[in-house]
C-alpha cells in the first residue's frame, strides 16, 4: 500500500525537540554513566568547554566543580555571559561568541551548540552569569524557561555558573563514576598551564603538563626520561615502557580527541620518519612505536571535527592562513626530536635497543604470524564463534559508540545472546572451554593459540587499538565459580597483551540476574540477594522464585531484557597506582601463602543461596 506524502508530513520541530529526539547528533550516546563516552559525561564536557575557553582568552585562574548525587555544578570566572543575552545564549540554536574569532580565537567549540543540549537533554537548568556586579539567573526544565529573573546586584565575583540534572527520562537511573569525572579534570588543567580546578574537595593542578598526564598514566617509570618538546601551539611527549601495544592521549584545543584524528595520524608517521632518518636504518614502524606512550596537544584556528562531540580532528589546516597540520607536526618533530637525539645519546641508545629487542621479537614469531592470520580470515568466512554485527566502531556510523561484542562461554549462552541481540550493533564471540592463563607468556602465545587468535582477530586489534572493531567489549559469563575464573582469565589476557583496552575503557563485565521472581501480574529480575528479598515483599504471598544458576537457563525472550536499553555493565577500570605486573601476579602466578590467606579472608557465603542450593 503506497503511504501519503503530503503538506501534514513536513514537520518543523522546536530546537530543544530535535536535540531530545535525536540526542545522538549532540551528545553521541545517552548511557548510564558506565561508560567514559557515556552522555552524561559529555554534558559535563560541554560545560567545562565554556569555562576552559574562557581561561584560554586570559580569563579567570579558576573554575570550581561539584557533583552532589545527580546534580552539576560548574562556576568559572570568567567574563561572564553578557546580561542581556544569557537566555538566547542557551536556549536558542545559532547564538553564542564563538562565531567571533576574536573573542574566542581557538576555542574548542564552534557553532554555539553544545550548553544548548545541556539544557534540553536537563530535568533542571539553572544559569547564572555575573558581569561588573550584577547577575542575570535564567532557570529551565527540559529546556523549557521556567523563569527568566531580572538583573539584580551582586558582589560576586564576575563569571558563569551552571548548575543542570540530566534528565532521568532520557538517560534512565545513570549515575557518575568520580574516576572519570577526575579523568576529564585532570586533563583540562594538564592542557592549561597555572589552571586550578576545585572538584568535590579535591584540587587539580599541572606544572609540567603533557610530562604530568603521561605520569599519571603510567604505572612504572619509562624506559627513559619522558621527551617534551614544545613550541608554539604544539606540546609532544612520549616515552616507551615494557607493556605491549602504542598507548596515546591526543588533545585540540583542550578537547581530548579520544578517536585521534589529523593530527594523530601525522604525529605516527612523523615519529617513525625521524627515528628511522636519525638512526639511518629502515627500521618497522610497528618496531619503532612498540610500549609507547605519548600524548600530543596542538591549538587550531576554527577546527573541523568530525561530530558534534569533538572526539575526531578532521581539520587538515591550522587556520585560515596558517600551514596544513602534516606539515606543522612534521616539521616541529623532524627539527626538535632530532634536535633532542643529538644532544641526549644515552636517551637515543635505550630507544635504539627498544626497537631493536621489538624487531627481535616480532620476527620470532612472524613465521607462525601469517599461518595465524590465514587461518583467522579462513575461520571468519565459516565463523560459529562469531556472529557479527552491521556496526562497527572504527565506521563512520552514528550507531558505532553502541557496537558492542560479547564474550561469552559454551554454546547454550552464545546461542541465547544471539537470538536476543541487536543485530546492527551487538556481536557475539563463544569461547570454547576455559582460556589459558597467559600470565608471563609472550605475544608468540596470541597467534599459537587458536582461541585468541581468533579472539584478536574478531575484535581486529593486531596491530593496537585504533582498529578495535567494537566499542564496547563485554565479558559475559556465568556468575559462578567457573565464570568467575573464564573472567579472570581474560582479564588476564587483555592486560597482558592489549593493556590499552582497559585504560581506555572499552572493556565490560555484564551484569545478569540471579533470581526471577514473579507472580500472575508482575516479573522482577534480581540482580543480589537482597533486590530478591525486596522483590517477594512487594509482590506478595508465595511468588515463583527460581535461581539462575547459568547464562544458558535464560531464554532468549528474557534475555533481551538484560542486554537492552536496560542493559547493566560493570566497566573494568584501572587506577595508576594499579600495576598490571602487580595484580596479575598475585592473582594469575604460582599459588603463593598470600593470595591463600586473601582468598580466605575475603571468602562470603550467602546464606539464602544456601539455602537456594539445598
Amino acid at each position: 500500500m503506497a503511504v501519503g506524502y503530503s503538506e501534514e508530513h513536513i514537520k518543523t520541530l522546536e530546537w530543544r525537540e530535535h536535540i531530545r529526539l535525536r540526542p545522538g547528533m549532540y551528545i553521541g550516546k545517552l548511557g548510564d554513566g558506565s561508560s567514559q563516552d557515556d552522555g552524561v559525561y559529555v554534558l559535563l564536557k560541554e560545560v567545562m568547554d565554556n569555562a576552559i575557553d574562557e581561561f584560554m582568552m586570559g580569563n579567570g585562574k579558576k573554575i570550581d566543580v561539584s557533583i552532589i548525587g545527580k546534580e552539576v555544578r560548574v562556576r568559572d570566572y570568567g567574563r561572564g555571559i553578557p546580561l542581556g543575552k544569557v537566555l538566547d545564549a542557551v536556549s536558542k540554536m545559532n547564538t553564542g561568541a564563538k562565531y567571533d574569532s576574536e573573542a574566542f580565537k581557538k576555542s574548542v567549540g564552534l557553532n554555539g551548540v553544545g550548553v544548548k543540549a545541556v539544557n534540553a537533554l536537563s530535568s533542571k537548568f539553572v544559569i547564572r552569569s555575573i558581569r561588573e556586579g550584577q547577575l542575570k539567573v535564567s532557570e529551565f526544565e527540559h529546556g523549557v524557561t521556567i523563569k527568566d529573573n531580572p538583573i539584580i546586584p551582586t558582589d560576586e565575583e564576575n563569571g558563569v555558573e551552571v548548575i543542570f540534572q540530566p534528565d532521568e527520562t532520557m538517560f534512565g537511573n545513570y549515575y557518575f563514576i568520580s574516576e572519570y569525572v577526575d579523568t576529564m579534570l585532570k586533563n583540562y588543567v594538564y592542557l592549561n598551564a597555572g589552571l586550578v580546578i576545585n572538584f568535590n574537595g579535591n584540587k587539580f593542578f599541572s606544572r609540567n603538563g603533557l610530562v604530568d598526564l603521561l605520569n599519571e598514566n603510567m604505572n612504572k617509570e619509562g624506559l627513559y626520561p619522558i621527551i617534551h618538546l614544545t613550541g608554539d601551539d604544539i606540546e609532544i611527549a612520549f616515552t616507551h615502557g615494557l607493556q605491549y601495544g602504542e598507548d596515546y592521549y591526543s588533545f585540540v584545543n583542550g578537547q581530548n580527541t579520544t578517536q585521534g584524528g589529523t593530527h594523530l595520524i601525522v604525529f605516527r608517521e612523523a615519529l617513525v620518519k625521524t627515528i628511522r632518518d636519525f638512526y639511518k636504518k629502515d627500521y618497522d614502524p610497528s618496531d619503532i612505536r612498540s610500549s609507547i606512550i605519548a600524548a600530543i596537544s596542538i591549538k587550531v584556528e576554527e577546527p573541523i571535527f568530525e561530530s558534534q562531540t569533538k572526539t575526531k580532528l578532521g581539520s587538515k589546516d591550522m587556520g585560515p592562513e596558517g600551514p596544513s597540520v602534516r606539515n606543522f607536526i612534521s616539521e616541529f618533530i623532524k627539527k626538535q626530536l632530532d634536535d633532542f637525539l643529538h644532544k641526549n645519546p644515552e636517551t637515543a641508545k635505550i630507544i635504539l635497543k627498544k626497537i631493536q629487542d621489538s624487531e627481535k621479537e616480532r620476527k620470532a614469531i612472524s613465521s607462525i604470524q601469517k599461518l595465524a592470520r590465514d587461518r583467522a580470515k579462513k575461520v571468519s568466512l565459516h565463523n560459529k564463534k562469531l556472529r557479527d554485527c552491521r556496526t562497527h566502531y572504527n565506521t563512520n556510523d552514528s550507531n558505532k559508540l553502541d557496537s558492542t561484542i560479547f564474550i561469552t562461554e559454551g554454546d547454550s549462552a552464545s546461542g541465547s545472546i544471539t537470538k536476543s541481540r541487536n543485530v546492527e550493533t551487538q556481536a557475539v564471540f563463544s569461547l570454547r572451554g576455559k582460556p589459558l592463563n597467559s600470565f608471563g607468556l609472550t605475544k608468540k602465545i596470541v597467534y599459537e593459540n587458536e582461541e585468541f587468535n581468533l579472539l584478536q582477530a574478531a575484535l581486529n586489534i593486531e596491530d593496537g587499538i585504533e582498529n578495535l572493531r567494537y566499542n564496547n567489549v563485554v565479558v559475559a559469563t556465568d556468575a559462578d565459580v567457573d565464570g568467575m575464573h573464564i573472567r579472570l582469565l581474560l582479564l588476564t589476557f587483555f592486560l597482558q597483551f592489549f593493556p590499552d583496552l582497559v585504560r581506555k575503557g572499552h572493556v565490560y563485565i555484564l551484569q545478569t540476574p540471579l533470581f526471577r521472581v514473579r507472580n500472575k501480574k508482575e516479573t522482577r529480575y534480581c540482580y543480589s540477594p537482597d533486590e530478591k528479598t525486596k522483590a517477594i515483599k512487594a509482590l506478595g504471598p508465595n511468588p515463583e522464585m527460581t535461581r539462575f544458576k547459568g547464562l544458558g537457563e535464560i531464554s532468549p525472550d528474557e534475555f533481551i531484557h538484560f542486554i537492552g536499553k536496560d542493559m547493566r555493565l560493570e566497566p573494568v577500570r584501572m587506577k595508576k597506582n594499579d600495576s598490571v605486573n602487580g595484580f596479575l601476579e598475585f592473582f594469575m602466578g604460582k599459588n603463593t601463602p598470600d593470595r591463600q590467606d586473601f582468598i580466605i579472608g575475603n571468602l562470603r557465603i550467602e546464606d539464602d543461596v544456601i539455602e537456594e542450593e539445598m
